[in-house]
């Protein structure tokens, strides 16, 4: 049976969202609040295919909760015409903890292993929490599903997920390995599956944006995350500073006096490219490079760098490759890392066809030369659709 189905992304200080009709998966509306809590917000949507609009708001959309009254005001205006409520309500939750392996119908217990779960994801959870509450006071009737970003790598083989610590902290304080970004890696894995025509192809899935990991895929499964238990470890990101020695946050804790939640703040907040070059979005970087910066450049070159790491490390592991992914703002749509990412990998047989590569990304698409025996895929993630997919199938 048909069903409209609205997707809500929550993000620290966002808020995208999406209506489709489904099955046939049409937008009907969406769009995005950002710079939520600031003078600054603002709201982008479009409807039915149409140009994007904006309104700024001035201080207005001070929480989600505004946010969202804002997008349902436009739901009901009679310029969008989106002619039902929602049939379906689909949040994106992004710590499921050991709870969640699937998505879930939101009900007190749900909520309740979501709060839980906040100390894991304090950014996220409790603005996930707060939206879907939100939802329930201006839809009561509308059911409500919880789809989570470490739902996937509940597949992940035993050896993946355990660290080499004492064995209490596993089975007593669930210390393991969780990893984040499920939703856009398992979008594009179907994507290029799809596109290859091999539902056992061995692929590696690089999300890079604000946020970066790389994840290992074989059979449509994930066999390896660079995130941990938290979303630190890994790639270097914007602001995070991926894979550290353990010993270095010890040291500078005992030097400096600080303490665990300043240390939080600088492997967090202050760490990544920030740290390296003073910027954080790759535009403004790859422009200073341009400009001559050498420390935008070597920041470039680490972030790089890091990712090849795992990359050969994948590649091991799977004992062999058929396509890399290149996804996620970053991934999507800067030529320099790709180019950075996929030089001097000949061993591999992996060749980077550099006019493809200079090309603007819409949709799916290959930048491997015609001699490459790894694809290189480029595929702009849609969690909003893999979501609404996931909600729609939960249907009795």
């Amino acid at each position: 049976m048909p069903a409209n189905i609205l997707v809500l992304n929550a993000g620290s200080s966002s808020l995208k969202f999406q209506l489709y009709s489904m099955p046939e998966e049409k937008e009907l509306f969406g769009g995005v609040s950002e710079r939520i809590g600031t003078d600054e917000a603002v709201l982008h949507w479009h409807f039915s295919g149409k140009k994007i609009k904006e309104e700024t708001f001035n201080g207005s959309i001070t929480d989600h909760t505004s946010a969202l009254q804002e997008i349902i005001r436009l739901l009901n205006d009679k310029e969008v015409i989106v002619k039902h409520d929602p049939d379906i309500i689909v949040h994106r939750v992004v710590h499921g903890g050991i709870y969640f392996d699937a998505p879930a119908w939101i009900n007190a217990d749900i909520k309740n292993k979501i709060s839980k779960l906040s100390e894991l994801a304090p950014l996220h959870n409790p603005v996930n929490l707060r939206c879907i509450e939100a939802m329930e006071e201006l839809f009561p009737d509308t059911k409500q599903v919880a789809v989570f970003d470490t739902s996937f790598y509940h597949q992940l083989p035993e050896r993946a997920f355990r660290y080499a610590i004492d064995d209490k902290f596993y089975r007593e304080d669930d210390v393991r390995v969780y990893g984040f970004h499920g939703i856009s890696h398992q979008y594009v894995t179907q994507q290029a599956e799809d596109f290859l025509q091999d539902k056992n192809a061995k692929l590696i899935s690089m999300h890079l944006g604000n946020g970066c990991s790389i994840c290992a895929i074989h059979a449509g499964k994930p066999v390896e995350i660079s995130m941990g238990f938290g979303p630190v470890s890994g790639l270097v990101m914007a602001t995070r500073s991926g894979d550290i020695d353990p010993s270095v946050p010890l040291h500078l804790m005992k030097k400096y006096g600080f303490g665990t939640e300043e240390m939080d703040k600088i492997l967090n907040r202050e760490s990544g490219l920030k740290a390296l070059c003073g910027m954080t979005d790759l535009r403004d970087i790859q422009k200073a490079v341009q400009d001559g910066s050498k420390e935008a450049a070597f920041a470039c070159e680490l972030y790089a760098y890091r990712i090849k790491k795992y990359l050969g490390a994948y590649v091991a592991v799977m004992n062999g490759l058929d396509a890399i992914i290149f996804t996620g703002g970053v991934g999507e749509n800067s030529e320099l890392i790709r180019q950075l990412v996929c030089k001097e990998m000949d061993w591999l047989g992996l060749r980077l066809d550099e006019k493809s590569n200079k090309k603007a990304v819409v949709k799916i698409r290959s930048l491997a030369t015609v001699d490459s025996r790894i694809e290189i895929l480029v595929i702009p993630t849609n969690e909003e659709l893999e979501m609404a997919r996931q909600a729609f199938g939960m249907r009795g």
